[in-house]
């Protein structure tokens, strides 16, 4: 590889502020409204135009769609999520006891909440570098229109679902060669669907359930799951590709899920495009995913006109901002979550929130409709060898199967809360992110009303 050497200059300081988030998917909005909300100062800093990650920029608006009745969760800012997407004419999602989150609408309520709590946000901001001295982060570098500017920071939380600050910093992680990787997806929605017709052949010839997920690879279930409602299909898109209607791809599998159908005949979250063999930490493999997930897409619509009662006369409405991504980097943390924890009800001193028996992904699908919960530590969210660093989201410390739950949009918003409050706490004690009081932490969750144990 050829070498540039960049001439060293002096960069401004744009900004100093007590806590630093970067990156405001589910975690990291999660993270900068409960730190405020502490009392400290905060900065929400966003290389897109609009808060939300997952939500608003890729268009997944299922936060919790593994919730039914007996469920036990964290709640916090997750049912704040809800709860206002709900006041502003949410409907409720259609496999779940959970309220779907419109992603364009999302954008304005994750603006509203920013506004409300103090953070100060700075969007269009891509963060490339750390400043480390000694061990201990100060801030970091950015890049914008308005150039390469500087942010300090007592303490920074690192929201970015790659562990990019982390990696930056020189805290160690892990990362699967990217044939194991989990795969990325291009999300879409539709117009123009007869969503009579189409939900007519849903109830009364698809009639699908959790059963029919594995076409592609094997499913293992609790059994629970088997017979209940999913919004799924698969068959029409693999009868298509082994016909020759569409091409078939490298890498690419077609069918999945779809979300909300609207009075207005529009079919959301169109889930149907899994990309495999991309790192999505790699520019050249994001660049062929886009690219190469767009054109999947098409071929999706293509099928769904012609085997899909309903579509007939369906348009593409809009992609997602941007590639659904699911696994790159994980932290090597104090503490590493693990299948056992998931699978068997873990229980820590440390715990700074619960979540559900509930995994997706690497040929397991368990919901968790029988109360079951494990309770994830404070320690998978502190990186080793860098301090006052926090990580939230789906790079903390866990194994690949621990992280296939963990990943979920729910869970990251649970353990961004966490990071947000010991950030705060950790400046109110005057110690580091490493030494913080535990029990302050939990004390300070649950009047955030956060489920902790």
């Amino acid at each position: 590889m050829k070498l540039f050497n960049e001439a060293a200059k002096s960069i401004p300081v744009h900004a100093e502020t007590d806590v630093l988030v970067v990156g405001s998917g589910p975690a990291g909005l999660s993270a900068a409204i409960a730190a405020a909300r502490e009392g400290v100062s905060v900065i929400l800093c966003e290389r897109f135009g609009c808060f939300g990650g997952v939500i608003s920029q890729v268009g997944v608006e299922a936060i919790a769609w593994y919730r039914h009745e007996g469920t036990n969760e964290s709640g916090g800012l997750e049912f704040e999520y809800e709860e206002r997407a709900k006041q502003m004419g949410g409907v409720k999602e259609c496999q779940s006891e959970s309220t779907a989150l419109d992603a364009d609408l999302f954008k304005y309520i994750a603006d509203q909440m920013v506004e409300e709590a103090g953070v100060r946000p700075i969007l269009h901001c891509l963060a490339v570098e750390a400043i480390v001295e000694d061990g201990v982060i100060k801030g970091i570098i950015t890049e914008s229109k308005s150039g390469r500017l500087a942010i300090y920071a007592k303490r920074v939380i690192d929201c970015t679902g790659d562990a990019d600050i982390a990696a930056l910093a020189g805290a160690p992680f892990t990362k699967a060669p990217k044939e194991q990787l989990m795969s990325v997806t291009t999300l879409f929605n539709c117009k123009g669907v007869d969503i009579d017709k189409f939900n007519d052949w849903v109830e009364n010839v698809l009639k699908p359930t959790y059963k029919d997920w594995g076409g592609y690879w094997s499913i293992e279930t609790t059994g629970k799951e088997d017979a209940m409602f999913s919004p799924y299909f698969e068959r029409p898109f693999v009868e298509a590709v082994n016909d020759g209607l569409v091409p078939k791809e490298e890498g690419a599998c077609l069918g999945g899920t779809w979300s909300t159908v609207t009075p207005e005949g529009e079919v959301m979250q169109l889930n149907l495009v899994f990309l495999g063999n991309i790192d999505c930490t790699d520019v050249e493999d994001l660049t062929k995913a886009e690219i190469q997930g767009r054109r999947n897409a098409m071929y999706c619509l293509d099928i769904l006109r012609k085997k899909v009662p309903g579509f007939e006369n369906a348009k593409l409405r809009n992609f997602g901002m941007t590639l659904g991504t699911r696994e790159s980097r994980q932290i090597d943390g104090y503490y590493r979550l693990n299948k056992k924890d998931v699978f068997e009800e873990a229980r820590f001193e440390d715990s700074i929130g619960i979540f559900p028996e509930f995994i997706d992904g690497r040929g397991y699908l368990y919901l968790p409709i029988t109360g079951r919960y494990y309770q994830v530590p404070y320690r998978c969210l502190v990186p080793q060898k860098v301090d006052n660093l926090l990580v939230a989201g789906r790079c903390i410390s866990g194994e690949p199967i621990a992280h296939t739950s963990f990943r979920n949009m729910s869970c990251c918003a649970m353990t961004g809360q966490a990071a947000g409050v010991a950030a705060a706490e950790s400046i109110k004690q005057g110690v580091t992110t490493k030494n913080v009081d535990i029990k302050k932490i939990q004390e300070a969750l649950k009047k955030q009303n956060v489920r902790v144990f």
